[in-house]
């Protein structure tokens, strides 16, 4: 039962391409950018860290995401990032910006946009503490809903060459017979891991 509820994740990764990927020359780098808006709206960041380290772990020459926009200050900074893709493709376009990615060694911007969302959740758990210790007794459960985009823009000719869509779902537990034993269900990560390996697919490709 155990090994049933710890499993129970599924997801879907679908990938376009509009044109095809040049090949990275020497000191030229990919960064990993999350979109930032407000609380209520923002790419978590464990999600854009979890793509960042899985395409460093897959040998690509990727700068991480505080280097960018430090780089890039103060256009990417929270309260002047673009939060739409089409914002970013406006936002490049201007003679400054490009200016500087150009020097900064910049070749791809990877824009995340997406959410993990808590679903239906239910059962009940009751915990009791006596003279001779403490037990819990019964079952929780909760939804997890993760979608993600993941859009490829070329900084030589600033355009999109391609994009990359995660849908992920899964189920968590918590059962107790005496201790509580949390199965949580790593749906981010399953979404992380989709939008990862083919963005590994996607820049490791020759033109």
């Amino acid at each position: 039962m155990v090994v049933w509820l710890g499993g129970c994740v599924s997801s879907s990764v679908e990938q376009l391409r509009n044109a095809p990927v040049g090949v990275l020359k020497k000191g030229e780098t990919i960064v990993v950018l999350g979109r930032r808006q407000n609380f209520r709206h923002q790419t978590e960041a464990d999600f854009t860290r979890c793509v960042y380290n899985s395409l460093v772990r897959q040998k690509l020459p990727v700068k991480s995401e505080r280097k960018f926009m430090d780089e890039m200050f103060p256009w990417f900074q929270p309260r002047m990032a673009p939060r739409t893709a089409e914002a970013l493709a406006e936002r490049l376009k201007e003679p400054v910006i490009a200016d500087r990615l150009q020097q900064s060694g910049t070749r791809y911007i990877v824009w995340l946009d997406g959410v993990t969302r808590r679903g239906e959740d239910g059962g009940s758990l009751s915990c009791s503490v006596g003279a001779g210790g403490g037990a819990c007794v019964g079952l929780l459960w909760w939804e997890e809903d993760a979608e993600y985009e993941a859009v490829v823009w070329d900084m030589q000719t600033l355009k999109s060459m391609g994009k990359i869509a995660v849908e992920a779902s899964g189920t968590s537990y918590i059962p107790a017979v005496i201790v509580p034993i949390p199965l949580i269900a790593p749906t981010l990560s399953a979404a992380c891991s989709g939008v990862a390996r083919q963005l590994g697919e996607f820049l490791s490709a020759n033109p």
